[in-house]
């Protein structure tokens, strides 16, 4: 969230740095950024990156002061090489990673070695508490039990029933090993941030292709369907909000999202502001390109396709002051990165989960950020995009449950799904 974790786990790692080698694993939009921060903060670390020459050798030879940087795809993939090495620390940079107990990520994970565990992310609680069970499994193995003892003590009494008192209990438990840093805690350290929820009408051939292809998954879904039908079906009309050209290419129904973004961008430029613009959808950003190109504006472009070195190298093109308008899909570059040149941020399409949004959103504001930070939620107007807007409120709440505490917190099942569907 740009409140200042990396600092202070370069400060842990300089501290323990006579005890031995230490790791660092990272989204790999996120690499780069911490051997510049190293260098920068922390000089008298020995930086290495794993993904660079002889990695059998470089873990062989990894000795006090030495700090390695991996990637989570190099985490899977030299697992084995890695759990060998004793690691004085071991630091999990956006542990949201490993949320998902079953993977071969969380896995390795869960092999390495390390006579202390630290874990950074400013959303440790994305969609159910499952998730917060699996990254303190790595921090404090034990703490919560088997998964199966954790559901049955606390994530089915507190998600299904309300449980107050288990939730208590859950806070309690895990409360001693947080450090919780929020943006209210800095507020004068950083500018003003304003959030606008733009509502886009749509056209009268977008209205019909939408209403066409929600009666269309209703009659194949029935009474009810499995929850990932009823997902793609959610999907199928999301796309159909961003651009008709994603759903049916051939049929030529303007965008009216499109009109509208190409709109506020000429008066961002006229102004002499630069904007960040994330989709979930790359397919989604490469129209966005193409528009961008045919009116001459110039732009970066970063998604999961782009190369490590390439992403470094366009992050600090931008910081430069190079391009007005910098593409990002959500998930390639909606953590870890630092982009203060930008003071606008631009959501085409909302995501399920608000914090993700946030995350995205933070990538602008953040400490260093001299100017208040104006952020835009593009929503078609009517359509399903804004029913999963109406659930962000309830979706804010679930992280805020476990770590300060409130009502507790739901999760969406397939009926909810299907209301999504019906309107």
């Amino acid at each position: 969230m740009g409140l200042g974790k990396t600092l202070q786990a370069l400060a842990l790692l300089l501290a323990r740095g006579g005890a031995g080698p230490a790791l660092v694993v990272a989204p790999t939009s996120v690499c780069a950024n911490w051997e510049h921060e190293a260098a920068r903060f922390a000089p008298a670390l020995r930086v290495r990156s794993l993904a660079d020459g002889d990695r059998e050798a470089l873990l062989a030879q990894a000795g006090p002061m030495d700090l390695i940087v991996s990637s989570y795809g190099l985490l899977h993939l030299e697992s084995e090489g890695l759990a060998k090495v004793a690691w004085s620390t071991v630091v999990l940079d956006e542990a949201q990673a490993i949320k998902n107990a079953f993977t071969k990520r969380s896995q390795a994970a869960m092999g390495l070695q390390a006579g202390f565990r630290l874990v950074l992310s400013g959303t440790p609680v994305e969609n159910h508490l499952g998730e917060l069970w699996n990254i303190l499994r790595f921090l404090n193995p034990g703490l919560l039990g088997s998964f199966e003892v954790f559901q049955r003590r606390f994530q089915l009494p507190i998600e299904r029933q309300g449980d107050a008192e288990a939730l208590q209990r859950l806070k309690r438990l895990v409360g001693p090993f947080l450090l919780r840093r929020t943006k209210a805690q800095v507020l004068e350290e950083l500018p003003p941030r304003t959030e606008i929820t733009l509502e886009v009408e749509p056209s009268a051939g977008e209205t019909a292709l939408l209403e066409a292809i929600r009666q269309r998954s209703l009659e194949e879904l029935g009474e009810g369907g499995q929850p990932i039908q009823v997902l793609a079906a959610i999907m199928r009309l999301r796309r159909a909000c961003c651009h008709p050209d994603l759903v049916e290419p051939g049929l030529g129904v303007a965008s009216s999202k499109l009109e509208a973004f190409l709109e506020l961008l000429a008066h961002l430029r006229e102004n002499r502001h630069r904007a960040l613009v994330f989709s979930q959808f790359t397919d989604h950003l490469d129209l966005l390109a193409r528009a961008l190109e045919g009116l001459g504006v110039p732009f970066l472009h970063l998604d999961g396709s782009t190369p490590a070195r390439a992403r470094a190298k366009a992050v600090a093109a931008f910081q430069r002051g190079e391009g007005d308008v910098f593409l990002i899909s959500l998930k390639a570059g909606g953590t870890g990165l630092n982009l203060t040149g930008a003071d606008y941020v631009i959501h085409m399409d909302p995501w399920w989960n608000p914090a993700v949004e946030d995350q995205a959103s933070d990538r602008a504001h953040r400490i260093g950020q001299t100017r208040p930070v104006t952020i835009y939620r593009l929503v078609l107007r009517g359509s399903i995009e804004q029913r999963i807007v109406d659930l962000h409120a309830r979706k804010r709440q679930l992280a805020d449950d476990v770590l300060e505490g409130a009502a507790a917190p739901a999760r969406l099942d397939a009926e909810a799904l299907m209301e999504l569907l019906r309107g």
